[in-house]
């Protein structure tokens, strides 16, 4: 799912394209994509694109009226600058937003359609998309500790809330508790401050840090390629890989479509957290230190 940084450039990419441009038309490519019925799409045809912001994981441009089209990417989505008039392609593409000087185009990867676009009138209907997350990188000492203990979560799920704090999801979240160097499942009120002010400062460092990686990325084209799952990172998307800080080999939990990737050296002590699925598979054989795992595996890859 795109996040926080993926997201800013996003917007940073659209604002020279569409600023002060006139939206010609949306063409959608399936019903399901629009969540609103008041006003309707075509209320935006012809109005003059007046600014382009970001709310939490939403692309919001504002047209003249005070008219939102409120964007969310969810999962697979993402969006790519064609040529104008660009035909949409015919199994991913959702829309086709079109502007004088190029077209918009939304796609999203596989069967399920999770995207979302809200047509909405005022600000005020805008703010009712708001889940009201704290902006991680404008958070202050005393904010972020309220946010973050406001309900005993574990970290991972604390920072993914969006009720708690705004763009961050499960990429970055593994890869601000390993800057930080805390386990995803330690409860967010168990923290002390000194523990409190890292995760703070690793929030701000990680994110900051891959906006910019992603802005030099894309070297003012506009962004693709976008993904949950990027070189560079120190433990999303790396199971089994070795962590870059001390070699172990980085662990994940995986439920449903969701994984948390974590090094269980530098962020549980060495233990390692169970995964139930593949705690069920081996039984009695499933490690609980690193260095029981370590066992194991040079068990399988020994001698046959």
């Amino acid at each position: 799912m795109p996040e926080l940084p993926d997201v800013e450039v996003y917007v940073e990419a659209l604002r020279p394209r569409v600023a002060n441009e006139v939206l010609g038309r949306v063409r959608v490519a399936t019903p399901f994509l629009v969540r609103t019925a008041d006003p309707p799409l075509s209320a935006a045809f012809g109005r003059r694109v007046a600014g382009v912001s970001r709310q939490g994981k939403r692309i919001v441009l504002a047209l003249e009226g005070e008219l939102f089209l409120a964007l969310h990417l969810m999962i697979a989505g993402r969006l790519h600058w064609k040529e104008p008039g660009a035909r949409l392609p015919g199994r991913v593409g959702l829309a086709a937003f079109d502007f004088p000087a190029g077209t918009l185009t939304l796609t999203e990867a596989g069967t399920k359609r999770r995207a979302a676009l809200h047509v909405l009138a005022g600000r005020a209907a805008l703010a009712t998309l708001d889940r009201g997350g704290l902006e991680p990188l404008e958070a202050g000492r005393d904010a972020f500790r309220e946010a973050l203990t406001r309900e005993n979560h574990t970290l991972k799920r604390a920072l993914t809330d969006p009720r708690l704090f705004a763009g961050i999801g499960n990429a970055y979240s593994d890869e601000i508790l390993h800057r930080a160097r805390l386990s995803p499942v330690q409860l967010s009120r168990r923290l002390d401050a000194d523990e409190v002010e890292r995760l703070r400062q690793a929030v701000r460092s990680v994110l900051s840090e891959w906006t910019e990686r992603l802005r030099a990325l894309a070297g003012g084209a506009f962004p693709e390629g976008v993904t949950a799952f990027r070189e560079g990172m120190a433990v999303h998307g790396r199971h089994r890989r070795p962590c870059p800080d001390c070699g172990t080999a980085v662990q994940r939990i995986a439920r449903a479509e969701n994984e948390t990737n974590y090094c269980p050296r530098c962020q549980t002590g060495g233990r390692i957290l169970s995964d139930r699925s593949l705690a069920r598979l081996l039984k009695d054989d499933w490690p609980r230190t690193v260095e029981e795992m370590e066992a194991l595996e040079a068990r399988r890859s020994g001698p046959r």
